[in-house]
């Protein structure tokens, strides 16, 4: 029987990001340098595949450094964490290494510069993901105020409307967060902005990619976890670009072959924190039913890198 035919845009950039790869090699180089366990607060990175690989290794994910024997080294995720974690693996004594991505470490370095001036922080971000709990925990109780949408930013609650000064999670919907940059600059007009902004150039291009191909597809499937946020994001900007059914996939087996019946085209990309591996997974799956032709859509070319901490490059 001939395989019906099938293009597949394949999004360029997609999956991993620098921050992503410098924590998974964190992980490693941690366990080549001390051996197993190596314990690791939160998932190191938002994919189930990588921290499952890791585990094998020898890595222990927990969710609280109270989890955490003292004789055995500690890695904090690339989400970033609250002030008072490091803080508190200082006063344990513990060795501990710091797999924050540097883009998020750039926010609380902003966050913390604002609160010296004298500025309360509004954060636009989602309640609950652990960059959130990690930006927020940088300053003392109170002094950072979370915005999701447009419609909290009338109702937030400030000290001061003329010391104000905004930060935004790295992994948001570009489109989204100008938003409620917008609501925010019309209802505070003295509120100070990030130099740069703070949404991060991985989240940015795959987020142009997604636009670029939208329209071109019937159907996007977005490969990463759903508790991703940049992943989850993909899925939004493909629905809001004009593809109809805009999905997001964990593994191959995940697809829901029902709901592609009778489609000419799919776009495919990945999450930050999802392997390609997963990707070339979701096209073999497509092979094995569809005669298919790949058509990549570049809008930009990554090659930024991260150097790991120097405590994992120094001999044991």
């Amino acid at each position: 029987m001939t395989k019906p035919p099938l293009i597949l845009y394949l999004a360029a950039p997609r999956g991993f990001c620098a921050g992503v790869d410098r924590a998974i090699k964190i992980v490693e180089m941690a366990l080549e340098k001390w051996g197993a366990p190596v314990f690791v607060r939160h998932e190191i990175v938002h994919n189930k595949f990588v921290v499952d690989g890791l585990r094998a290794k020898g890595a222990v994910f927990v969710e609280e450094l109270e989890d955490c024997p003292e004789d055995r080294p500690v890695i904090f995720s690339a989400h970033g964490v609250p002030k008072a974690i490091p803080a508190e693996a200082a006063r344990r004594q513990m060795v501990y290494v710091d797999a924050t991505c540097p883009l998020v470490s750039k926010v609380h370095i902003e966050a913390q510069r604002h609160s010296d001036n004298g500025l309360q922080m509004i954060m636009i971000g989602h309640a609950g993901h652990p960059e959130t709990i990690g930006t927020m925990g940088q300053l003392p109780e109170g002094e950072v105020l979370l915005v999701e949408t447009p419609a909290d930013v009338a109702k937030v609650e400030v000290r001061d409307p003329e010391k104000l000064a905004y930060v935004t999670q790295t992994t948001l919907s570009i489109d989204d967060t100008a938003e409620i940059v917008a609501a925010l600059r019309a209802r505070f007009p003295a509120i100070v902005g990030p130099h740069k902004e703070d949404i991060c150039y991985a989240t940015t291009n795959r987020q142009e990619a997604v636009k670029a191909m939208a329209q071109k597809c019937d159907a996007l499937l977005v490969v990463g976890a759903p508790n991703s946020s940049n992943s989850r994001r993909l899925v939004e900007v493909g629905a809001k670009n004009g593809c109809r059914y805009s999905q997001l996939v964990q593994r191959a087996e995940n697809i829901d072959w029902r709901a592609l019946d009778g489609i000419a085209s799919v776009g495919i990309t990945a999450g930050a924190s999802a392997p390609e591996v997963l990707v070339n997974e979701v096209i073999d799956a497509f092979r094995a039913r569809y005669d298919v032709t790949i058509q990549t859509v570049e809008t930009a070319v990554e090659n930024v890198e991260f150097k790991v901490p120097r405590v994992l490059r120094e001999p044991a």
